[in-house]
């Protein structure tokens, strides 16, 4: 993988048991493990110290360095700091035996050698005690002023991820005493549990890299959280500023980030950075947005304004992709089109709808939207084009309107296929029978259905369904062969709307028992198949098919000169 120095798999004993220290940067996110996460961890060292299992996998540690001694930690900083206090928890008791007088010596040379191993040891130049493991900058103090020494650990004046550690600390040392009683036992546990616990160790040389790490990975279905080192970046911009920060513009910092996360989720917020940015600026693909927000916001101010237009377009942006949004009460219209684009999976005109919220008037807004929807079922639902040419036409024209607070038709062209080309690929059109499919198709027969007819069906309705008239498999009573059913099944002039009581009752029964439920349907459009047709093969599916086309062809058209 790009950016990668190393990649091995390692025991807690290899990564902790040796003279590197760790760092996690201080604005990364604070102390969250719970109660129910200790639990999971301890059944899970449990069975390695019983033996009913011969390893636990950890999950992935990236860590970032560029001298190989100080590693920050940029994903696993919640593991390693539980496992931190695990350990601490087990050095207190060893402690206490120790000023019992119960095997004092041998406990405090125990003591001492997991010390060293674990969690800190003393310099041998200066003499000074350096803890392995550096906290961020809302943990580290108490860490180091009352969790490692082991001493009294204050219950009041503590924020929460204190509260948690100190909670973590005594949960684990009430798990340990009770289930250890001596000191040959506490050390015997840690020492069979460190070469048993394995992570995956990404070690990457700068930031950029971890970031390609944690967007590959996450594309591969490892959620890793890419907006902690973000976040990371744009307050270690404030905190290096020349013109100085305070503890306020950090709190008011944590303020626009809580609002963005809570708004979002922290796995969200990478993609809605990307859809903003690409809303005023030219267009950036996934793995380049940290790269140019590194090289584009690099003072206290600009990333003060980031913040604050995250925090307030996160609203716009959460209702765009939610057609039953707050923001959308009374707003039939918005809705309707709304959907239409939920249906289809429409991601690319999202940057163009928000730049277009923002920038333009209700009814101008509503207009681009119903051109989106338009062009999206042209050129992507039924023409299948290529997404990556439309999305840079969509990200041009939503640089336009923020520059210019007003938008032009004509710039829709470039992906608008004209009536000859949409025909004929609608004419050919095939949907094989998918959830987000049989959406699209219901989709499709109801709009179609409401211009013939002159309704107004509502196709999200539960109440009606898809017909396949030809079955997808059908008996040997219908006599076609099998490479006719493979050519017609899934065309949509085979498909046709019904109502679901009707449905049920037909499954693979032939066209002529069809037929006759068709002319009760109270569809227009099924009772037209019933009237024109009286036999049902790939003759009639292809009529049928382009008779649809031509309906098509005027329901989902624009005028853009």
């Amino acid at each position: 993988m790009e950016g990668i120095k190393d990649t091995s798999t390692l025991t807690f004993r290899k990564i902790l048991g040796n003279g590197l220290t760790y760092v996690i940067p201080k604005f990364q996110r604070d102390y969250s493990w719970e109660s129910e996460h200790w639990d999971d961890l301890w059944q899970d060292l449990e069975d390695l110290y019983t033996d009913k299992e011969n390893a636990h996998y950890m999950g992935y540690l990236v860590l970032q360095t560029s001298d190989q001694k100080e590693h920050k930690i940029i994903d696993g900083q919640q593991r390693i700091t539980t496992m931190s206090l695990l350990i601490i928890s087990v050095l207190k008791r060893l402690k206490e035996l120790e000023e019992n007088g119960i095997d004092a010596d041998k406990n405090k040379l125990r003591r001492e050698q997991l010390q060293n191993s674990y969690i800190g040891y003393l310099d041998p130049v200066t003499l000074v005690p350096k803890n392995k493991l550096k906290l961020n900058r809302n943990n580290d103090n108490f860490y180091r002023a009352y969790i490692v020494p082991m001493g009294h650990i204050p219950q009041r004046n503590t924020n929460a991820s204190e509260k948690l550690m100190r909670a973590c600390f005594e949960w684990y040392y009430k798990k340990v005493s009770n289930r250890f009683k001596s000191g040959e036992e506490l050390v015997g546990f840690i020492d069979k549990i460190v070469d048993k616990l394995f992570f995956t160790v990404i070690t990457v040389g700068d930031e950029l890299n971890a970031y390609k790490v944690f967007e590959t990975l996450n594309a591969r279905g490892v959620q890793l959280s890419s907006s902690d080192l973000l976040k990371n970046y744009l307050f270690s911009t404030v905190d290096a500023d020349p013109s100085g920060a305070h503890n306020e513009d950090f709190n008011q910092l944590e303020i626009y980030w809580d609002q963005i996360i809570s708004k979002l989720g922290s796995e969200k917020l990478p993609e809605f950075l990307r859809y903003y940015w690409n809303s005023f600026n030219k267009t950036v693909r996934k793995n380049d947005l940290f790269k140019t927000i590194k090289r584009s916001i690099n003072s206290k101010q600009q990333v003060f304004d980031l913040l604050r237009d995250l925090a307030t377009k996160a609203d716009s942006y959460k209702a765009l992709l939610n057609p039953n949004d707050d923001l959308w009460i009374g707003k039939n219209e918005i809705v309707k089109h709304l959907e239409e684009l939920r249906i289809f999976g429409a991601k690319q005109p999202i940057s163009l709808l928000m730049s277009a919220y923002s920038n333009l008037n209700e009814a101008d807004f509503l207009k681009v939207l119903k051109i989106c929807s338009i062009i999206y079922m042209r050129y992507n639902v039924i023409g299948g084009l290529n997404p990556n040419e439309q999305e840079s036409v969509f990200n041009k024209i939503a640089n336009y309107i923020a520059e210019n607070k007003s938008f032009r038709k004509s710039d829709f062209g470039d992906i608008y296929p004209n009536d000859d080309e949409f025909e004929i690929n609608f004419a050919n059109k095939e949907f094989t029978n998918t959830a987000r499919n049989r959406k699209v198709i219901k989709y499709i027969l109801t709009r179609i259905e409401n211009i013939v007819a002159g309704v107004d069906y509502d196709f999200t309705s539960d109440k009606n369904s898809i017909e396949h008239i030809l079955p997808e498999h059908p008996n040997d009573d219908w006599d076609v062969s099998d490479e006719v059913v493979d050519r017609c099944r899934y065309k949509l002039g085979n498909m046709t709307l019904l109502e679901k009581g009707k449905n049920n009752d037909l499954q693979n029964a032939l066209y002529s028992v069809k037929k006759n439920v068709f002319l009760t349907s109270s569809f227009t459009t099924t009772k037209k198949i019933a009237n024109d047709y009286s036999n049902w093969g790939e003759d009639e599916i292809i009529k049928h098919q382009k008779w649809m086309a031509k309906q098509a062809k005027s329901i989902w058209s624009l005028q853009l000169n």
